[in-house]
């Protein structure tokens, strides 16, 4: 079964494009993979163009074969970036394609279900006010009633992280940012109580003293912390492995941990509590079992990173359902009104639960009409502050 063609589509997301990609066969089966990433779509979509023109003429049912080739042959450019998201995009369309030729969902391929039901946390629930404590609590409290048993948001956003005039020196914060981001998180924490855990994202943009000092003080307020989130960048997995002893709150890092290569390094230093790759950057469902894998033998839980496109929810959910250490699955709670219309089912969210579908391959099909109609921006507006 070869593969004919790769096309790519640019979509408008909620917070960012989506970079979807759909490969076709000359046995008439046709799959779609993802690998949205940014503020760099173009990028990504260069590299999934380039990489599709790379793979033509293959065959589609090699997976892990392509996914060796590609890395191996392209790997001047770098262990991740725009090539491991033209990886995972790949990835996940041939996985799709395999299940529709065999007539098996992917988990099944996958080994089976340890579960049907795919446990979520909201993130960008949060989206419908200000940056005050009333406008979070209100928000939390309806992203709650929807079923939903955590959240996640970054209490620093305010602070724009390097955008505009307001730049923060060297990372840190005024006394008023600080009391703002605690005052945000007691609210939310005394709007859901404590059976609600909610995760704090810091997006690695405070300096290691800063980060350690809010740690502490957001500890204090005892409220159902589910992790303290990328306290420092990806490269420095000693320098995170120290903050996570120097602190009350456990740690979770891996948005930017681009394969199982780069989170070796976190795991080995004993740097993380919980890890959270992201299948349109990590290399896909291939990549991302393996990470798993890794995990479990480091006694580390998985919580895959996922603010991206539906084919990302829905592939993520895929590999959940198939390893033994996941804890719970990223999951965009406001997002674009033409998401579900983008796909042939709904997606399927219940009451804070992804239901996993019995189709064969990812279970969804794509309306490319739909995708056309909402093309993304292939530029970054200026100023514009996506850390939220």
């Amino acid at each position: 079964m070869k593969i004919t063609s790769c096309q790519t589509f640019l979509v408008e997301g909620i917070k960012y494009n989506w970079t979807l990609l759909k490969i076709e066969t000359d046995a008439g089966i046709h799959g779609w993979g993802e690998a949205t990433n940014w503020p760099g779509s173009p990028l990504v979509e260069a590299a999934c163009q380039h990489v599709g023109n790379f793979i033509v003429g293959q065959d589609a049912r090699r997976i892990d074969y392509l996914w060796t080739k590609i890395y191996r042959d392209m790997h001047w450019l770098g262990q991740a970036g725009p090539l491991l998201s033209a990886i995972s995009a790949v990835d996940i369309a041939l996985w799709d394609i395999k299940g529709k030729q065999l007539g098996a969902p992917v988990y099944q391929l996958l080994g089976g279900p340890y579960r049907q039901k795919i446990q979520l946390y909201a993130n960008y629930w949060f989206i419908g006010g200000g940056h005050s404590a009333a406008d979070y609590a209100r928000q939390a409290r309806a992203t709650v009633a929807q079923g939903f048993t955590a959240l996640k948001f970054d209490p620093f956003a305010h602070v724009h992280y390097g955008y505009g005039d307001d730049l923060s020196d060297n990372n840190g914060l005024t006394e008023k940012q600080k009391q703002l981001a605690v005052d945000v998180v007691a609210a939310v924490a005394e709007a859901v109580g404590p059976d609600v855990a909610i995760a704090i994202e810091t997006h690695a943009f405070l300096n290691g003293p800063t980060a350690v000092e809010m740690a502490h003080r957001l500890a204090g307020l005892k409220f159902n912390c589910m992790w303290y989130e990328e306290p420092a960048l990806p490269e420095f997995p000693a320098a995170i492995a120290d903050i996570r002893r120097r602190i009350p709150l456990p740690v979770c890092v891996g948005e930017r941990i681009h394969s199982r290569f780069m989170l070796r390094a976190v795991l080995e230093q004993q740097a993380a509590d919980i890890v959270m790759p992201d299948i349109t950057r990590c290399g896909g469902i291939t990549e991302m079992r393996k990470m798993a894998n890794l995990a479990e033998t480091h006694n580390v839980p998985f919580a895959p990173h996922n603010p991206n496109g539906p084919l990302s929810t829905i592939a993520s959910a895929h590999v959940m359902a198939t390893i033994p250490n996941f804890f719970r699955q990223e999951f965009m709670m406001n997002d674009v009104p033409w998401r579900d219309a983008c796909l042939s089912h709904p997606l399927p969210v219940e009451q804070g639960y992804f239901i996993l579908p019995d189709r064969p391959g990812l279970g969804f099909d794509v309306n490319e009409a739909e995708l056309r109609r909402h093309p993304g921006l292939r530029s970054v507006p200026a100023g514009r502050n996506f850390y939220v």
